[in-house]
């Protein structure tokens, strides 16, 4: 398990990958199936941070690809939506045809100059779709702050990067099948964001 910073793509064309990165900074395994270098099992977005699950053996490697096929990896997310949510509930939008379903709650919210409302979310992807997240926040009206693919362009914060993180992520180790759990805060950047927003506001309100 590595936390990936924001603004890496996690393999690619590209010679600065997480995927890469690996082969300096994480050691092989030592057992008779072991990956030339460490490999990651999933992906998450250029601009998303967090939680990246990296496999050492070959069986490892293919045990939690089935895990993630099967939906049995539970993955837990943090974002800063534009706009005020409701407290809790569930996004049901196809994405490419397919059935894709996310569930959130409402952590904070906090008023906003530029945006009205600023809301930090904690959200529960149920199926795995490309963009899933972003796609069903912008679906939902409450596009992700900083999401320039999703997000409105008169929106957009410069220089400031993509508002979420995956923060939490539980599953079964393919080898000893032990349950295991792993989860970071919520990064510094978005708390930050909230309250100088908050700030801004009571201080140049009308």
């Amino acid at each position: 398990m590595i936390i990936k910073p924001a603004g890496i793509s996690v393999s690619g064309n590209k010679f600065k990958t997480i995927q890469n990165a690996l082969l300096y900074t994480l050691s092989p395994s030592k057992k008779s199936d072991c990956l030339p270098w460490p490999l990651p099992v999933h992906r998450l977005d250029n601009q998303t941070s967090g939680l990246l699950i990296i496999a050492k053996t070959r069986i490892a490697r293919i045990k939690l690809g089935q895990a993630f096929e099967k939906k049995e990896i539970e993955k837990t997310y943090h974002a800063v939506v534009i706009g005020k949510t409701n407290n809790e509930g569930t996004i049901q939008f196809p994405i490419d045809s397919k059935k894709s379903t996310t569930d959130y709650k409402k952590l904070q919210f906090v008023s906003s100059l530029k945006n009205k409302y600023l809301s930090l979310l904690e959200v529960y992807p149920k199926t795995g779709r490309t963009h899933q997240i972003r796609i069903h926040c912008a679906k939902l009206g409450f596009p992700i702050l900083g999401d320039k693919l999703y997000g409105s362009e008169n929106l957009i914060l410069k220089h400031k990067g993509l508002f979420l993180a995956a923060v939490g992520i539980s599953f079964t180790h393919p080898i000893s099948e032990k349950e295991l759990c792993f989860s970071i805060p919520t990064p510094a950047k978005f708390l930050n964001r909230m309250k100088n927003e908050e700030r801004r506001f009571l201080t140049y309100q009308d």
